[in-house]
């Protein structure tokens, strides 16, 4: 059986699929300490300085799989758009679990995998975390320097972006800054299909579930030894 070899960028993107994920939680975790600490504070300043570090090392990766895969830039940005807004806006990175996962099946063959249906909920829920804990941030980051918004702590980004996420929309708070606007905006896109993900794979193992039940039976349903049929 003839097995492809895998492209250069492939390779490539296949490597650095984990360690990069790592690295984006301790972007994350810079950019949570730079936007919730308080201002003037060493902590503060190195977090500012991890977070554009780890930011130049998603830059360079972009880049080397760029050259690698000997596509015309504007090309690889077409077959490649979810990652370019990704180095564009890191905190989205969350959006990569699927190939996260793939990357660690890959080292893990002698483990069996998970059903399909198990595995869209716990990637797509944890997608929605992440994406969330994100998206409060630069909420938060973007509101508070504007007086006339409702959203001036944390837990006011928190709640916003949870009436979001859920499309629930009590109105109580709400975004008023340009930047803000945009973030509620992409947090509606994908956070709609993240959770509609889950509810929807959710419904369809319930239903797996039950018709496998029905087609069985229960025990009393079998047929006695010896019963004509």
């Amino acid at each position: 059986m003839h097995v492809e070899a895998e492209t250069p960028d492939v390779a490539w993107e296949r490597r650095t699929e984990i360690p990069l994920f790592y690295l984006s939680l301790v972007f994350l975790a810079g950019y949570a300490v730079r936007v919730l600490a308080h201002a003037h504070s060493l902590w503060r300043d190195i977090a500012a300085i991890t977070v554009v570090l780890t930011w130049l090392c998603f830059v360079v990766d972009y880049v080397v799989r760029l050259v690698l895969s000997r596509q015309r830039p504007l090309r690889f940005v077409r077959r490649h758009w979810l990652d370019t807004v990704i180095v564009i806006l890191p905190t989205l990175r969350a959006l990569r679990m699927v190939k996260v996962h793939d990357a660690v099946m890959a080292k893990r063959r002698d483990r069996p995998r998970r059903s399909l249906y198990p595995r869209v909920i716990t990637y797509a829920g944890l997608s929605s975390l992440l994406l969330g804990f994100s998206g409060s941030l630069g909420l938060y980051d973007s509101e508070r320097q504007d007086p006339q918004s409702p959203i001036q702590t944390f837990g006011d980004s928190v709640w916003c972006v949870i009436q979001t996420l859920t499309t629930v929309g009590y109105g109580d708070v709400a975004p008023v800054t340009a930047s803000g606007r945009l973030i509620a905006t992409a947090l509606m896109i994908f956070g709609l299909g993240l959770l509609g993900a889950v509810t929807g794979s959710f419904s369809s193992w319930l239903i797996q579930i039950f018709r496998r039940d029905d087609e069985e039976g229960p025990p009393g349903d079998a047929p006695s030894p010896g019963a004509p049929h």
